[in-house]
């Protein structure tokens, strides 16, 4: 017999994850389909240099997950079945500029302000997150809520009761700005660039995109918030207490096997096809790949979807390809700055400056020169990930997107690329990213006992929807974000098939560990149902 059930979610990133827990905690049957062999998507730890080395591949800090609506759903549950956070209350982040100047990030407010050199810039910082916490109701229903749905009208008439119709339409000047001009425009010395203009390119921007002047605060906001949380034992935990949960819920699941179509009846979706099975859906199916997937590849050519809205999708854009590094260390590194030491995260980067031109090359299909990095020492903060007396780094030029998937040159002219990144290629562009933390670290060399790097042609075998080894499912730039992501045609999560919801990376509100999508779809289907037994 067909196995049926109410729901069928086909993907296990985190808004996967979220979204069938979420609905079967509801009283849904649920199906959750992974292509690959486990379950996580983007989130993984792995013995991948030594052993008794644990290294988060791919994503590793929650911040956006803790602060947001899904976890609020089912922390409590996720905590029963072993998921435990480690975090900090003292410094969080910060970031070294070539000639060695840091800049340093607590999760006091007004600790981090008072290292700035102006005083007018310690009280607009301040004003600033203040202004963010006190309509940090209306600004989040309006970015992480459904844009194009009368609830988010809710959160608009909230922020214009507050901050009147200058306020508001200060908050709106703001998303068209960029995070170079923001910061230009709001402090007289450059320390709030340096320090958060890098924080960007988590979100898939550059210094120069417009969004950035929204996102600089509000991420700010949320870090000084909630710290930097990462998973005791490694980000696998997360998986494995989802893992917990859904099996006690009765949600069956299937791994190592890709959704080939969807499977349509009267022009409404009806289940899925995978390799050798067919799974049908009474009430919703819930997918969490690409644009260019479904409407390109899932959705077969006969389904009620309107021209434009498939060549949208065939115009759909991709953001910058990244990689990743991994270290095994005999000990911790001996910063010349040695605050740096108890840091979870630095950044190596000037700002807007030596960022936004690595961001340039890249796009221009070069190798930046000076790569902007993000180095997680999360041993910091979960000693348990490496053996006793040593240490681990997690480098980043993943989230940072400032790679070109197809290299066809070096900006500094010193290595060769021909469009491809080769085991040659890959090792010499490694000793340039350790060579620029050993500035910084001179003792990185001494200290080093094995590297393993994750390059963008490997995030593509490992998720198809890293297309071009973009691991944020598409370009967030802001005409392909808010009201039009991941279409203009088609942005919200119900798509114009019938019992058909996409999710994930690609769709509002964006890329990252909220899992907002997910828990906004998972919500609405609930809420329908009990509307309808009302009745």
């Amino acid at each position: 017999m067909t196995p049926t059930f109410d729901a069928v979610v086909i993907g296990s990133g985190v808004n996967g994850l979220v979204a069938a827990a979420q609905l079967a905690k509801g009283r849904w049957s649920v199906a959750l389909i992974e292509g690959s062999d486990r379950l996580g998507g983007f989130i993984a730890t792995e013995e991948r240099t030594l052993p008794g080395y644990l290294h988060d591949t791919y994503s590793s800090w929650h911040p956006l997950f803790v602060s947001g609506g899904a976890y609020a759903a089912l922390g409590a549950d996720l905590h029963r079945h072993g998921l435990e956070y480690r975090n900090t209350d003292g410094l969080i982040t910060s970031t070294v500029t070539d000639e060695g100047r840091v800049v340093l990030a607590h999760r006091d407010p007004a600790a981090t302000a008072e290292m700035f050199g102006h005083s007018e810039d310690r009280t607009a910082y301040l004003t600033l997150l203040q202004r963010v916490l006190d309509n940090a109701d209306a600004l989040g229903g309006i970015l992480g809520g459904e844009p194009r749905s009368p609830r988010v009208l809710r959160h608009v008439v909230k922020l214009l009761r507050r901050e009147r119709f200058s306020g508001t339409e200060e908050w709106l000047r703001a998303a068209v700005t960029s995070g170079r001009s923001y910061c230009r425009g709001t402090f007289r010395g450059d320390e709030p660039d340096v320090l958060w203009i890098p924080w960007l390119l988590h979100a898939g921007l550059s210094p120069d995109h417009a969004l950035g002047g929204l996102t600089l605060p509000v991420m700010a906001a949320t870090l000084h918030g909630f710290g930097m949380p990462v998973v005791a034992g490694g980000a696998r935990n997360f998986v494995r207490a989802f893992e917990a949960l859904l099996g006690e819920l009765g949600v069956h699941i299937s791994t190592g096997r890709s959704a080939e179509r969807l499977l349509l009846a009267g022009g409404r979706v009806m289940g899925v096809a995978t390799d050798g099975e067919t799974i049908r859906a009474r009430h919703a199916v819930l997918v969490s790949v690409t644009p260019t997937a479904l409407y390109g590849e899932l959705l077969p050519q006969d389904a009620p979807v309107p021209p434009t809205i498939r060549d949208e999708a065939r115009r759909y854009r991709y953001g910058r390809a990244a990689m990743q590094l991994h270290v095994a260390l005999s000990a911790p590194l001996g910063w010349r700055d040695a605050r740096l030491a108890g840091i979870p995260l630095v950044h190596l980067s000037d700002g807007s400056a030596s960022t936004a031109i690595a961001c340039a090359e890249a796009e221009a299909g070069l190798l930046p020169r000076r790569p902007t990095l993000v180095v997680g020492q999360q041993y910091v903060l979960d000693p348990s990930r490496v053996p006793d007396g040593a240490a681990s780094l997690w480098i980043q030029l993943q989230e940072l997107q400032e790679l070109p998937y197809k290299p066809i040159g070096d900006a500094a002219g010193e290595l060769d690329a021909h469009g491809r990144w080769t085991k040659e290629l890959t090792e010499a562009y490694v000793q340039r990213v350790l060579a620029r933390i050993a500035l910084h670290a001179p003792d990185l060399p001494e200290k080093l006992l094995a590297w393993d790097a994750v390059t963008p042609s490997d995030l593509v075998a490992h998720n198809p929807n890293a297309v071009n080894g973009d691991p944020y499912g598409g370009s967030a730039e802001l005409d392909q974000a808010l009201l039009w992501r991941p279409l203009p045609g088609a942005a919200r999560h119900a798509t114009p098939v019938p019992g058909l919801w996409h999710i994930g990376a690609s769709t509002h509100p964006g890329p990252g560990l909220g899992a907002g999508s997910g828990h906004l779809v998972a919500q609405h289907l609930i809420r329908g149902r009990r509307r309808r037994s009302r009745r």
